[in-house]
Order: structure tokens, then C-alpha cells, then sequence
């Protein structure tokens, strides 16, 4: 059934727009700058701040073999904070363990209520060209690096790397080991000076954890516009906060580590998962994501 959600505060780069959408089969079919004089059922939300639901990078999600644990994990980490999508990783460190461990990781989540999407964490030896195309083969988004130096980027046959990418082009994640400063600065400049100058796709900097990822971030693994977004055709997922001042005064990044208690409505795929207090567990109702082309759309 369609329906209008109408005077929508919407959330974005730190400004208030006002937007009507059209909904049908929980997607959002039409956005106007106005409500329009259409015969469906309405639904206000003037009273409200609405943002997309939030995507966030977790690679720790607990091996553990009871559902309430999990459970506890994905209420307090993600539904409760508006969280409906997570990014995560296996670590991988022999070519061939690659498939396995990813069955082995979705069977482990099979029962998650938010949509996983999972990477793969490697040491700098496994970015060879066969290895590449095994993530290429399995749909692997994101491919995390670890660097503990500078010397080992001089090993890597960046020519062939790109060829092996090429035509997915999942980016190359930079996981810096080192705590040292400095050091850190200069490992990062070195990466991308050198991912820049061999045309590899891949992300500068390194990812924070538990936080949301940002639009650009989003749209080099392949996630965006489909989530974190409220555009024409995508999935109807979204925050209803409770308007005050400090919120409109905010962005989303501070929504979400400081005013969960405002938060009042959750809805992933047109489904409510947090009513005020209130959050529904759905076991299973999530998805594992998988990517057609990364850096698709163009921003």
C-alpha cells in the first residue's frame, strides 16, 4: 500500500531540508520539496528530525555460540543507536582460507537483525594478484591492508594489483599497526601517495570504528545510494529524532554517539525495530550485502 510521509526534516550536512516522499513497497518512490495534494494516506513527521539509518564499521562482533549474547550485542551496539547496517571483516592469512572462513563467518551471523556486509582483513603479503581475484570471485567489498611500515608497499606489483581489480575495483583499506604518531602520519602518507600514483582504487585514511561512515566512504565499498540515503528508489530505512535545539544544531556523527536518547523511531526496510524505548529483535530479518560494483554512483 502507498503512502506519503509529509513535512520531513531531513538531516543532512548539517542543514534542515524540508521533503514529502512517496512510499510504495517500502521504498521510496517520489521525494517533493512540498506536500502535495495526493489521495493516499499521510503520515506528519513534522515534529521530528529524520535522518537515514546509520552504517558503522564493527570488526569485533563477538564469536559467541549463544543467542542471547548476540542478541544483547546487536541491541546495545546497533538498533539502539539507529544502526541498521554494519560493516565488518574477517581476518584472513593464507590465500586459500578465504571462502571458508566467510561461510563460516555468515553461518555464525546468520541470525543478525541488521544488514552485515563483510570484508576481508589481510597482511600486505596476501595483496597479490590471485588473491585479489579470489575476493573479486567472492564479492568481497572492502579489502583492509594491514601496514606495519613503509618498506612493504615496495613489494607489492601495484600494475598487476590494478589489473586483478579491474572491472570490480573493491578499495584497499589502510589498518595501521603502529601506536607511534608520527609514525602513523607517515605510513598513511606514504600509502597514498603510492594507491594514488598507481591509480588503485582504494580510501586515504584509515576507517573509524563504531562511528557512521561517511557518504563518500559509503559510495567507494558500494553501499550508497542503496543505504544511508533517502533518495528516489532506495530502501525506506530511517531515525525519527525528537526535535530540540542542540539537535538541529548537530550532524548525523554526533547523533549517533550522543543523543540516542532522543531517538525515537527506527524503521530498517519498513519494518519498525525501535518504537521510544522499545526495540524489536528480529532474528534473521538482516541481510548479507552483496555489492555489484563499488564506487558506482557518482558524487
Amino acid at each position: 500500500m502507498a503512502y506519503i510521509i509529509e513535512n520531513a526534516n531531513i538531516l543532512k550536512n548539517n542543514k534542515i531540508t524540508l521533503r514529502s516522499f512517496l512510499i510504495d513497497n517500502n521504498r521510496i518512490t517520489t521525494i517533493y520539496n512540498r506536500s502535495e495534494n495526493y489521495q493516499f494516506i499521510k503520515m506528519n513527521f513534522e515534529q521530528f528530525i529524520m535522518t537515514p539509518t546509520f552504517v558503522v564499521l564493527h570488526s569485533n562482533i563477538p564469536s559467541t555460540n549463544t543467542f542471547q549474547e548476540l542478541k544483547q550485542f546487536m541491541i546495545e551496539n546497533f538498533l539502539r543507536k539507529g544502526s541498521t547496517t554494519i560493516l565488518t571483516y574477517i581476518k584472513v592469512f593464507y590465500e586459500d582460507e578465504l571462502a571458508a572462513k566467510l561461510k563460516e563467518f555468515k553461518m555464525k551471523l546468520n541470525s543478525s537483525p541488521v544488514d552485515i556486509m563483510i570484508g576481508v582483513r589481510i597482511p600486505i603479503r596476501l595483496v597479490t594478484p590471485s588473491f585479489i581475484r579470489k575476493c573479486k570471485k567472492e564479492k568481497v567489498p572492502a579489502i583492509f591492508v594491514e601496514l606495519t611500515g613503509q618498506d612493504g608497499l615496495k613489494t607489492v606489483p601495484w600494475g598487476w594489483i590494478k589489473d586483478a581489480l579491474f572491472p570490480y575495483n573493491c578499495p584497499l583499506i589502510p589498518v595501521i599497526s603502529s601506536f607511534q604518531k608520527k609514525e602513523r602520519r607517515t605510513v598513511l602518507s606514504n600509502w597514498k601517495e603510492t594507491v594514488i600514483k598507481e591509480k588503485i582504487p582504494a580510501i586515504y585514511e584509515e576507517l573509524k570504528e563504531n562511528q557512521p561512515l561517511s557518504v563518500k566512504v559509503l559510495n567507494q565499498i558500494g553501499l550508497y545510494p542503496h543505504k544511508g540515503s533517502l533518495l528516489n528508489g532506495t530502501e525506506l530505512s530511517y531515525n525519527l529524532y525528537f526535535q530540540s535545539r542542540e539537535i538541529k544544531n548537530v550532524d548525523e556523527q554526533t547523533l549517533f554517539h550522543y543523543h540516542g536518547d532522543r531517538l525515537a523511531v527506527t524503521v530498517h526496510r519498513g519494518k519498525i525495530v525501535r518504537a521510544g524505548s522499545k526495540v524489536i529483535f528480529m532474528p534473521g530479518y538482516g541481510e548479507f550485502v552483496e555489492v555489484r560494483k563499488p564506487s558506482f554512483f557518482s558524487l
